[in-house]
C-alpha cells in the first residue's frame, strides 16, 4: 500500500550557483558523505547534487512533513541498491516519521527514481508499505 508520494523538480544551475556562493558549508549541510563521494567522480557534479536534491524534497514530500518536524536534509540519503536502483536510506527524524507512518506488520519500501536533462533534474519517491517476512522466511 501506498503510504506516500512526492516529486521535486530542481534546476542544476541553481546548486552550482549555490556551491560556488556557500561551498562546503552548503555542502556538508545538505548532503551525506556518500552522495558527496558519487557527486565528485562525475563529470558534471552539480547535475548529480541536483538530481539528490530533487530526491530529498520529493522524499519530504512523501513523509509529509517537508523540511520539518524533526526531518533534516542529511536525514535522508540516495543510495544505491546492487542492481544500481536508486532507493533512500532514511535516518534521524526522517526514519522515526517513516516508522510513525507503518502498520503493524509492515516495512518501507522506498522507490526513486531520477532523471535529467540538462539543467533539469527531477526526482519521484514512492513509499510504500509491505507486509514484514514472517521470522525464519529468506525470501
Amino acid at each position: 500500500m501506498i503510504l506516500g508520494m512526492g516529486s521535486d523538480l530542481c534546476d542544476a544551475r541553481r546548486i552550482a550557483k549555490t556551491i560556488e556562493r556557500h561551498g562546503e558549508r552548503f555542502l556538508n549541510r545538505i548532503f551525506t558523505p556518500l552522495e558527496r563521494a558519487k557527486a565528485e567522480r562525475r563529470a558534471n557534479a552539480a547535475e548529480t547534487y541536483a538530481k539528490r536534491f530533487a530526491a530529498k524534497e520529493a522524499c519530504s514530500k512523501a513523509l509529509g512533513t517537508g523540511m520539518r518536524a524533526g526531518v533534516f536534509w542529511r536525514d535522508m540519503g540516495v543510495v544505491n541498491l546492487p542492481s544500481g536502483r536508486p532507493t533512500m536510506k532514511l535516518t534521524g527524524g526522517a526514519l522515526r516519521r517513516l516508522q510513525s507512518m507503518l502498520p503493524p506488520g509492515h516495512e518501507a519500501s522506498i522507490d526513486v527514481s531520477l532523471t535529467d536533462e540538462g539543467p533539469m533534474a527531477q526526482a519521484i519517491v514512492i513509499i510504500s508499505a509491505v507486509p514484514s517476512a514472517p521470522a525464519g522466511d529468506s525470501r
